[in-house]
C-alpha cells in the first residue's frame, strides 16, 4: 500500500468517526446545527477542521442510524408526539397557511428538538396579536436582515410543553427555496403532516 493510499484511508476513517460523533452529539446533547456538531466532533477527535469533515448527508445518515439503535422507542414516540402537536398548532394557525419544516418533518427530531414552522403573512404583527389573543406567551426575535432565507421575525412559544419556533417571512419570500444545513429545506402543509401521522412509520 502506498503512502497516498494509507493517507486516504486514514482520512476516510476520520471522516466516518467525525460523522458518527457529530450524530451522537446531535442525538444526546441536542445540537441542532450540523456545522457546529461536525466542528465540535472534529475538535474532540483531534482532527483539523479543514480536513476529513463529513458532509451533512453523511451526518444525517449516522444520526438516523444512532437513533434507530440507541433511541428507537424514545425517538419514535417523541416524533409522533411532536407531529401531533405540530398538527394542532398548524390547525390553530390555518388562516396563515403555515408550513412545517426541520427535524419534526424529516423524521430526525430527538429529545431536544423543537417544532419549526414557517408562514408568509401580509403582517407579522397580525400573527403576533392572534397568538396573544389565544392566551399564548410568546417571545419575539427579529434577526438581522440578510435576504429571503432569513425571517423578518421569529415567534417562539410553548405548546403542551413542546417548544414551537414560528418564523415569519415576507409574502414574496414564499417562492424562494431556502437552504438548511447546506441543502434545500423541505416543508409541508397541514394536510401533508396529517398524512404522516396516518402512516405506520409515523
Amino acid at each position: 500500500m502506498t503512502h497516498h493510499d494509507r493517507n486516504a484511508g486514514r482520512l476516510h476513517a476520520m471522516r466516518r468517526n467525525i460523522a458518527a460523533l457529530a450524530a451522537r452529539l446531535m442525538a444526546e446533547d441536542g445540537i441542532a446545527d450540523y456545522g457546529l456538531a461536525k466542528r465540535k466532533a472534529a475538535r474532540q477527535l483531534g482532527a483539523a477542521e479543514t480536513e476529513a469533515l463529513p458532509n451533512n448527508a453523511e451526518i444525517e445518515t449516522e444520526l438516523r442510524a444512532y437513533q434507530s439503535i440507541y433511541q428507537e422507542d424514545e425517538q419514535r414516540g417523541r416524533l409522533r408526539e411532536m407531529r401531533c402537536a405540530a398538527v394542532e398548532v398548524m390547525r390553530l394557525l390555518e388562516i396563515f397557511r403555515p408550513y412545517l419544516t426541520g427535524p419534526v418533518l424529516d423524521g430526525t427530531a430527538g429529545r431536544y428538538a423543537e417544532i419549526e414552522l414557517e408562514a408568509f403573512p401580509d403582517s407579522g404583527k397580525e400573527v403576533e396579536i392572534f397568538l396573544l389573543n389565544q392566551g399564548l406567551r410568546i417571545e419575539q426575535n427579529e434577526p438581522r436582515r440578510g435576504g429571503p432565507e432569513l425571517p423578518e421575525c421569529v415567534l417562539t412559544f410553548d405548546w403542551n410543553e413542546i417548544s414551537v419556533r414560528l418564523s415569519l417571512f415576507a409574502p414574496d419570500a414564499e417562492r424562494a427555496q431556502k437552504r438548511r444545513n447546506g441543502r434545500i429545506a423541505g416543508r409541508a402543509r397541514l394536510s401533508a403532516v396529517e398524512s404522516l401521522l396516518e402512516t405506520p412509520a409515523a
